[in-house]
């Protein structure tokens, strides 16, 4: 069972890294629904294609992990890197999943706008999942 919640993890992880490195090289698609807004519009974060690109190869990584975790790639580590990197990843996604309490996650008081309709439907369930079966 493992197997199968890592491979489906690295699976979503990719496909989220791929979305990233898109932005990296200029495209738009997505990119003005993934970014939170107070009530007026204005954006709360401005990320640069830096930025996009830190993100890009952290999901990567942490899809590469869990490609190492399932073993679906043979390379060894010592069990209790695989356990405490596992724990920093989960723990990752259940505080994205969390959120700030102002207009990311699912403790957010700004609910009404496209990114927190947005967020409350898909991108904080999907953080609460990565990060509860991480924790396997």
């Amino acid at each position: 069972m493992i197997t199968v919640l890592s491979l489906l993890q690295s699976i979503v992880l990719l496909v989220l890294s791929v979305i990233h490195i898109n932005w990296v090289l200029g495209g738009t698609w997505g990119f003005n629904k993934v970014l939170p807004t107070n009530n007026e519009g204005k954006r709360m974060l401005n990320p640069t294609r830096m930025d996009s690109a830190i993100v890009a190869i952290g999901l990567l990584l942490f899809a590469i992990f869990y490609l190492l975790k399932g073993d679906f790639v043979n390379f060894s580590l010592p069990n209790y890197l695989l356990n405490y990197t596992g724990w920093v990843i989960s723990s990752i996604f259940l505080l994205r999943s969390i959120g700030d309490f102002k207009y990311i996650g699912l403790f957010k008081r700004i609910k009404t706008t496209e990114f927190a309709v947005l967020d409350s439907k898909y991108y904080s369930p999907l953080c609460l999942v990565l990060g509860i079966i991480g924790i396997t």
